[in-house]
């Protein structure tokens, strides 16, 4: 009899013990996640107040006075530079021509020199940039004026390093052979075969020259 009630009395406290164990663990537990989730509140208010009143706000339009400038060595006694150094075929001259691709006259007002992807453009000479932005079939375009001449890169990077109203040297790097392929240009209505937006009426990377004088097109090479 006395081993019987001794067994109970031990089933009778384990269940009890095991029930407040139990309840135990889930307080424990409820307590934790309290806990973590205060703290990953506290984490979420410190770094927006972070971003909010500590990280300086970035400027995109960079004033290119701070821009560390680059230049190309050159003969002085030259009237105009090559634009583009170590790169002298000309794929396409300037006049009469077959249309390359849809789009493109069939009367070439420039000369068209390949060249691969980010090749440096310099300034043939000193003077004004009076046009930097996407010119039709010239894709993005920078234009540099001096007296009555206006120098045309056309098909060059949209990553200007120059804008309207600079004034550069000769010699002075002002962009890049830009690529066969841009998206997301509002008006672009060029494109290859497979419906790719191209950089203007182009078939490949390369820089097309142009010259005008007095706003009368000619062959830029008779000046080089």
């Amino acid at each position: 009899m006395l081993l019987y009630l001794t067994y109970n009395a031990y089933i009778f406290i384990s269940c009890k013990f095991k029930k407040f164990f139990r309840v135990s663990l889930l307080k424990i537990y409820l307590f934790e996640v309290f806990q973590i989730k205060k703290i990953i509140l506290i984490i979420m208010i410190f770094t927006v107040f972070i971003c909010i009143f500590f990280i300086p706000f970035i400027n995109p339009n960079v004033n290119s006075e701070n821009v560390t400038k680059e230049f190309l060595q050159f003969n002085a006694s030259d009237k105009f530079i090559w634009p583009i150094p170590g790169y002298t075929r000309v794929s396409s001259p300037f006049g009469k021509r077959t249309a390359p691709t849809t789009g493109a006259s069939t009367y070439h007002k420039g000369v068209d020199i390949p060249a691969p992807e980010n090749t440096k453009l310099y300034a043939v000479c000193s003077g004004q940039i009076i046009f930097a932005g996407f010119l039709g079939g010239g894709g993005y375009t920078i234009t540099l004026s001096i007296d009555n001449y206006k120098f045309t890169y056309c098909h060059v990077s949209p990553n200007f390093i120059v804008k309207t109203g600079d004034t550069v040297q000769k010699g002075e790097l002002i962009g890049y052979v830009g690529p066969k392929y841009v998206y997301g240009v509002p008006g672009n209505t060029y494109s290859d075969k497979d419906g790719r937006p191209t950089n203007g009426a182009t078939t490949g990377c390369h820089l097309h020259l142009g010259l005008r004088i007095d706003d009368q097109y000619v062959n830029a090479l008779d000046y080089f």
